[in-house]
């Protein structure tokens, strides 16, 4: 990472029963790509319950040094995925094409299987928030076929970065 170079200071949390941080194969992932453009300030590990992630997503929403949260986790069709539910009310605005592209995208690699993921994307107090599926593939898939270009302020014209006061 260039410090000369505007970039995202970034946080994700793992939402997740069964995994923890040391074997979060998509959260190392996430890290690891993160880390390569961009600053990752936290990395943190949830269960599946609404306030628990409500609480630690308000907290990183009011620090000004964060600018961008992912999440991966709880976004599926099952009854202990509560990802949507539990962020959407945090959200000042709504990204409603992240997951319609994130779905095209995936299509090409799971099918139909594709209908399944609820993730979702948005911004509170000038945070950006992604919300992925847990799978290792779903995570690259974002955040290669997505996130990073968005994220880059020399990938495109019109991308987050222009949008939101980041330096």
């Amino acid at each position: 990472m260039s410090p000369s170079k505007s970039y995202f200071k970034v946080a994700v949390l793992t939402l997740s029963n069964s995994k923890r941080l040391a074997n979060d194969e998509s959260g190392k992932y996430l890290r690891n790509s993160i880390r390569s453009a961009h600053c990752l300030l936290e990395h943190q590990h949830v269960k599946d319950d609404v306030y628990q992630m409500r609480a630690v997503l308000s907290r990183w929403i009011a620090n000004s040094k964060i600018n961008v949260i992912i999440t991966t986790g709880g976004t599926g069709f099952g009854h202990c995925d509560i990802t949507p539910e539990a962020i959407e009310p945090l959200l000042d605005k709504k990204i409603a094409g992240f997951g319609e592209l994130f779905r095209q995208i995936s299509y090409d690699s799971i099918g139909s299987t594709t209908i399944q993921s609820r993730c979702i994307a948005g911004l509170a107090n000038n945070t950006l928030i992604f919300c992925l599926p847990s799978s290792l593939n779903a995570c690259e898939t974002a955040w290669e076929g997505i996130i990073a270009t968005q994220l880059d302020e020399n990938a495109q014209e019109c991308n987050f970065l222009r949008q939101l006061s980041v330096s």
